[in-house]
């Protein structure tokens, strides 16, 4: 069985998939969109670096970089651009080995759950976003101008 073969679904799941993984970035970029200040608060408080900077990338990557995903537009690197903003977020946020009692805990599933964001944003950008995205209509009009 071929990869593309694999599911008469195949383009519906990539599509799906797409949505499910932005879904996250796209509700807390909005939020942090919507509330700049707060957002800066909280950058300060877990020490990020740059704060102002950190706000502003954080909010590009989750809620721009989010609808992009959704699309299916530049998603390769865009997952792959995702991917690593996910892991620093892991490590700079969620640095559950610094915390004790249930800030430990809590820290350390939400790290974990980075983590395993990681894993879905590396086989988008194994996969690719599918047929049903803006990346697929490119191809799509480039090979209709070679031929």
């Amino acid at each position: 069985m071929t990869p593309s073969s694999a599911s008469p679904l195949r383009n519906e799941i990539l599509a799906a998939a797409r949505f499910l993984i932005a879904l996250l970035f796209l509700i807390f970029g909005w939020e942090k969109f919507m509330n700049f200040s707060g957002t800066l608060q909280y950058m300060e408080q877990v020490g990020a670096p740059l704060p102002d900077l950190a706000t502003l990338v954080a909010i590009v990557m989750e809620l721009f970089v989010g609808i992009a995903i959704v699309l299916g537009l530049y998603t390769r690197p865009l997952a792959l651009l995702l991917a690593l903003y996910t892991f620093g977020t892991a490590v700079i946020g969620h640095h559950y080995w610094t915390m004790t009692g249930m800030a430990r805990f809590e820290g350390e599933i939400n790290f974990y759950k980075n983590i395993s964001i990681i894993g879905g944003l590396l086989a988008l950008y194994v996969s690719g976003p599918g047929q049903y995205s803006i990346d697929a209509m490119r191809e799509a009009a480039r090979s209709k101008t070679r031929q």
